[in-house]
Parts: structure tokens; C-alpha cells; sequence
């Protein structure tokens, strides 16, 4: 039986834009443009959602980074402040890490944030990156970083392994009722090994 699947598309060439919600735009324009240094290039209004039909009239702001690339931000009349995260690592796993060229350039980052008044945390040396982390006015959570180990992406079979040992440490805590035991056992065991060899 020949295949009938089509062609699978051409490799994804970047990211477009990324999508949140604000609800103040005022807010949210004066803090890209004034501190992040984003140009403001587009709004798109309507009265309904076009890939929904939803009733929901809304702003839709487009901030421009250096790649041509750019974060959008919804404001909708009517839309309530979003619930609470029922456990915190969703406040900060959750984020948007923005490229720098160089450790240098994110200290700067540190030192502009300082005197405009915006908390942070870092700089913090991940190994293969070098970042800070701060949030906007919509507790978004942003992170500006730099590539510090040009080879980071090239670990997919080292990867795929990882999640082999992740998936079966917590399929033991499961079995076991152990909590996350099985996982940290892993994880000393698996960070022990990567000191070892040098990555």
C-alpha cells in the first residue's frame, strides 16, 4: 500500500510572536517601550475573536525585537484577573527567556533594571546559559539570557536518555508512594554523573 501521508512541513523557522494577557495596555506599552526598549509597531481592534467568533472586544499590541520577532499582548473589556497558581513553581517555570549576545550585555541588563527601579534576581550562571529574571506589570515572568555553551543543543541522545531515567524514577515514587524521592535519588545520581565526565 503506497504512503498517502503528505510531505511533512519544512522545519519551523523561528518564533512569530507570543501571545498574553494584559489588562492594562497603557501599562504594559510604557514598560516594554520605556524599560524592555521594544518598539511598539502594531494594534490590531475588534469586537469579536476571528479564529473563535467569540464577543469579546478586544486591543491586541505587538512589541518588535531585534530578530523581527515579536510578544502581543491582549486586553479584552470584561476579562476578570486571572486565577491564582495553585502551586508557586507555576510562577516561575512559566516564563519568556529573551536572547542577549553576550554575558556582558546581561549584566548591563542588571545594572538597567537596577536604576529603573525593577527587582530581579540573577545574574545566575545556568552552565550553558547566563541569565536574570524579572516579571512585567502583567507577572509575567521574563528572563534575559545568554548563550554560554555553543554546543547546548546538540545533546538530543543524551536528552531522549534523560527522560528515560526521569519518566522510570517517577513511575518508582509512584509505584512506591514515595513523593518525589525516587526522582531526587535520580536527578544526585544523574548530576554526580554529568560533573564526572565533564559537561
Amino acid at each position: 500500500m503506497p504512503d498517502t501521508a503528505p510531505p511533512r512541513p519544512a522545519l519551523l523557522r523561528g518564533m512569530h510572536h507570543t501571545g498574553y494577557v494584559t489588562q492594562d495596555s497603557q501599562a504594559t506599552v510604557d514598560f516594554y517601550t520605556k524599560v524592555v526598549g521594544l518598539d511598539y509597531v502594531c494594534a490590531v481592534i475588534d469586537d469579536k475573536v476571528p479564529s473563535t467568533g467569540d464577543p469579546y472586544p478586544y486591543m491586541h499590541l505587538f512589541f518588535m525585537m531585534a530578530d523581527g520577532s515579536t510578544l502581543a499582548f491582549f486586553e479584552s473589556i470584561g476579562l476578570p484577573p486571572p486565577a491564582k497558581s495553585t502551586h508557586p513553581g507555576y510562577d516561575f517555570f512559566t516564563h519568556l527567556a529573551l536572547n542577549a549576545e553576550t554575558r556582558a550585555e546581561v549584566d548591563r541588563w542588571a545594572a538597567h533594571l537596577r536604576a529603573c527601579g525593577v527587582d530581579f534576581i540573577g545574574p545566575i550562571d545556568h552552565g550553558i546559559i547566563y541569565s536574570l529574571y524579572f516579571y512585567d506589570p502583567n507577572q509575567i515572568r521574563l528572563e534575559v539570557t545568554c548563550t554560554t555553551d555553543d554546543g547546548w543543543t546538540k545533546h538530543g541522545a543524551q536528552a531522549l536518555e534523560d527522560l528515560a531515567g526521569w519518566e522510570a524514577a517517577k513511575a518508582r515514587d509512584r509505584e512506591a508512594g514515595t513523593g518525589s524521592q525516587a526522582v531526587q535519588e535520580w536527578i544526585a545520581s544523574r548530576r554526580k554523573w554529568h560533573h564526572q565526565v565533564g559537561h
